[in-house]
């Protein structure tokens, strides 16, 4: 039977985190109320020079929870469908849909995002579980904000995307 509560974080590493990063303290709160409560959780972890596998940049952040259970994926893009074993292990645990959270909304988490939902994944994004830096363009609460709404607003024809609060997803599970 498939497990129906399952949540992806996205790149919640040591050397990730190196740059600030907006509400560090609250974002990895609220991903561990999920990861209690998730039947099956999948870490993505970045890897690329400063976070080679095994090393304490590759690390996940020593406040998350990691169950015994976990899933690991490795990729080397901000896309962790590309040229990863991703996709092999939704479908050997049968996983059609999943929580997103995790570093860096605007490119790791927004480009899974994007390709998964391409691929019939039907996702929540955990509104408030997700965290970036300040860029030089918008400062890091207004990219939050603003991708909020494009995937809240995402068009994907035959497929769900939602956008919930923590505590909504938390109460459907």
């Amino acid at each position: 039977m498939p497990a129906s509560r399952v949540l992806m974080v996205i790149d919640m590493q040591n050397g990730v985190f190196e740059n600030p990063r907006i509400n560090r303290e609250i974002c990895t709160s609220r991903i561990n109320q999920l990861i209690q409560a998730a039947d099956k959780v999948i870490f993505i972890q970045h890897a690329e020079e400063g976070l080679e596998p095994g090393s304490e940049g590759f690390a996940l952040l020593p406040e998350l929870i990691q169950p015994a259970d976990a899933l690991y994926v490795t990729k080397t893009a901000c896309d962790a469908f590309y040229r990863t074993v991703l996709e092999e292990v939704l479908r050997e645990n049968d996983i059609k849909e999943f929580v997103v959270c995790g570093c860096a909304t605007d490119y790791c988490v927004d480009s899974t995002i994007k390709n998964g939902a391409s691929r019939g994944y039907a996702m929540t994004v955990a509104q408030d579980a997700h965290t970036t830096a300040n860029r030089p363009a918008a400062l890091a609460d207004v990219l939050i904000a603003h991708y909020n709404d494009v995937w809240r607003n995402f068009t994907i024809p035959g497929n769900t995307l939602q956008v919930k609060s923590t505590a909504d997803i938390l109460a459907a599970w």
